[in-house]
């Protein structure tokens, strides 16, 4: 077996474990949501009424799609992993490991864009086309291993930064 087809399926299965590793911490908020408990918020004084945003009405929609969006990000991974320790008993070329994981790739940046369409925030919406696109770029990559070790590692940090309500 040759050196690249080793380094490609080792650097592919290590990113993808390693996002899984990374997961996506949640917010108070995020928590609260999933409880039902209220997030600590800031004390209002009582002589100030609140008045409704649109940001309420399209926060629960942001938590949602936002999960999704990891959720997604999590399975591609799991799936690129998964793939790739495959390929060894299969005993795969280099270039078929590379278009097994331009496939995977490929197939995670449709998913992630469907999550962006149900976004009803435009700032979410374009955050999550963004990283869809970003990952297309990955998709279409001469060496898509090396690819997620220097690109696909930050979007899951960027997202956890970003996707909020």
């Amino acid at each position: 077996m040759s050196r690249s087809v080793v380094y490609a399926r080792r650097a592919a299965a290590a990113v993808a474990l390693g996002v899984l590793a990374m997961g996506c911490q949640e917010t108070a908020q995020e928590k609260a949501a999933q409880t039902g408990a209220s997030a600590p918020s800031p004390t209002v004084p009582a002589s100030v009424t609140p008045s409704p945003s649109p940001v309420a009405t399209t926060a629960a929609n942001t938590v949602e799609v936002c999960r999704e969006v990891d959720q997604v990000i999590l399975a591609g991974s799991r799936r690129i992993a998964t793939d790739s320790a495959a390929s060894v008993t299969r005993d795969l070329t280099g270039e078929q490991v590379a278009d097994q994981l331009r496939r995977n790739l490929a197939e995670l940046a449709d998913d992630v864009r469907a999550q962006a369409r149900r976004a009803a925030d435009p700032e979410i919406r374009t955050l999550v086309e963004e990283t869809a696109d970003r990952i297309d770029v990955g998709s279409r990559a001469s060496r898509p291993a090396a690819w997620m070790d220097s690109t696909f590692t930050g979007i899951p940090p960027k997202l956890t930064r970003e996707c909020r309500a």
